[in-house]
């Protein structure tokens, strides 16, 4: 989760800034909200942690643990948060994640527009890890600005995926068939951002994750979207408007001034078929195409990127080549080990926020966890989906 330092606690949530959760777990200030609840930063000894609440009061349905769930299902992948445990307490359902830096939006709002370098590697991270989560059966049904965070210190090249609450299966884990298309259902998502099947009533499937990445990619460039501040007496209203707002605009309207391949992009992702399964290689190559005729670097340098930050992260790839440089490459698992213990140590004493992201060093170890390591979800009721005991005061993993 974010720490976007948000410091309106008017609120029913304002009274657990300062309060300890789990015996350990010191809330310190509140860094987001939602209509699942709000997100704190706490802290435990030298490390920090996000930690998102939900009431429990007549609520028949919890977002939090479902996303709970999904992201116990997805842990391997650098760019989704990790998870530390899920809880829950006579007044709360509280989930307790890796802490991540400043959202998407925030560095829109603060730039108003970002370059075209920043989008396409960003854009490049992003289909990476949609590409994983559709992998995995799942569809966000959320891809927007607020939900992509960038990651802190030496993680501060990655763009993390977040808040899977309305994430949901879009085929059958065994038999990798489609549930059916479903129409005239009420929207899931932001309307902003959300796909134009989305908007008719369609079920989603991957198609729509792609189609608002193309859309959050060029309000990234634009700095707003044309349907933008629409007035309307009510939200289907609204939304009616916004539909028609995108059905009416080209991907060449809305890409104009732009590279050729955001359009291109578009238009591919517009044009799938509800089961079609997206060529992510194509959408990738696009992006690199527009990297290379214009000399930009993959260097993970983006319109923020403060020297301090390439410091760190330059000392820590140093620091694990060395490592790996005086360790036996016969034993994997010794070595992954070693590492993740050793940033640790690192964190302790050189990170200020003190965060741990073992998966981060996945990659530099190049051991991905393979497909069947990980949970099948069944294909009957979603909570049902993962063996994970989700009663009183639980821990996930």
């Amino acid at each position: 989760m974010a720490d976007n330092n948000s410091s309106n606690d008017n609120d029913e949530y304002a009274n657990i800034k300062d309060k300890i959760f789990l015996n350990k777990y010191h809330c310190i200030s509140k860094i987001g909200n939602g209509a699942f609840g709000c997100i704190y930063k706490a802290q435990n000894n030298q490390e920090y942690f996000a930690l998102k609440f939900e009431k429990r009061k007549d609520q028949k349905h919890s977002s939090l643990e479902n996303e709970a769930i999904i992201l116990n299902y997805l842990k391997g992948k650098t760019n989704i948060p990790n998870v530390k445990s899920y809880t829950s307490t006579d007044e709360y359902n509280i989930l307790v994640m890796q802490l991540l830096g400043k959202s998407l939006e925030f560095y829109s709002e603060k730039l108003y527009s970002l370059s075209i370098k920043t989008v396409c590697i960003l854009g490049h991270q992003i289909l990476s890890t949609l590409e994983f989560i559709h992998d995995k059966h799942i569809v966000h049904r959320d891809i927007k600005p607020d939900n992509l965070c960038m990651g802190l210190d030496y993680i501060s090249q990655k763009v993390f995926l977040i808040d899977f609450g309305l994430a949901k299966k879009y085929r059958s884990s065994s038999t990798l068939c489609h549930y059916p298309l479903v129409i005239k259902k009420g929207l899931t998502g932001t309307p902003r951002y959300a796909s134009i099947n989305a908007l008719k009533g369609y079920e989603q499937s991957r198609r729509d994750d792609l189609e608002s990445l193309g859309y959050v990619m060029m309000y990234l460039l634009r700095g707003e979207l044309p349907w933008q501040g629409i007035i309307a007496k009510s939200k289907e209203e609204r939304n009616k408007k916004i539909l028609e707002k995108k059905i009416g605009i080209s991907s060449s309207e809305l890409c104009d001034g732009f590279p050729i391949e955001f359009e291109k992009y578009l238009d591919y992702v517009k044009n799938l078929e509800y089961t079609e399964t997206p060529d992510y290689d194509i959408l990738r190559d696009l992006l690199m195409s527009v990297m290379k005729q214009n000399n930009f670097r993959y260097d993970y340098v983006f319109d923020w990127t403060t020297r301090e930050e390439i410091r760190v992260r330059d000392n820590v790839e140093f620091w694990l080549k060395e490592e790996f440089k005086n360790s036996s490459s016969k034993n994997k698992y010794y070595i992954v080990n070693r590492n993740i213990k050793s940033s640790r140590k690192y964190n302790v004493n050189n990170n200020k926020n003190g965060t741990n992201n073992d998966t981060n060093f996945n990659k530099l170890t190049n051991t991905y966890q393979s497909n069947d390591l990980f949970l099948n979800l069944k294909d009957n009721k979603f909570n049902d989906e993962v063996k994970v005991n989700c009663s009183s005061a639980c821990i996930i993993f």
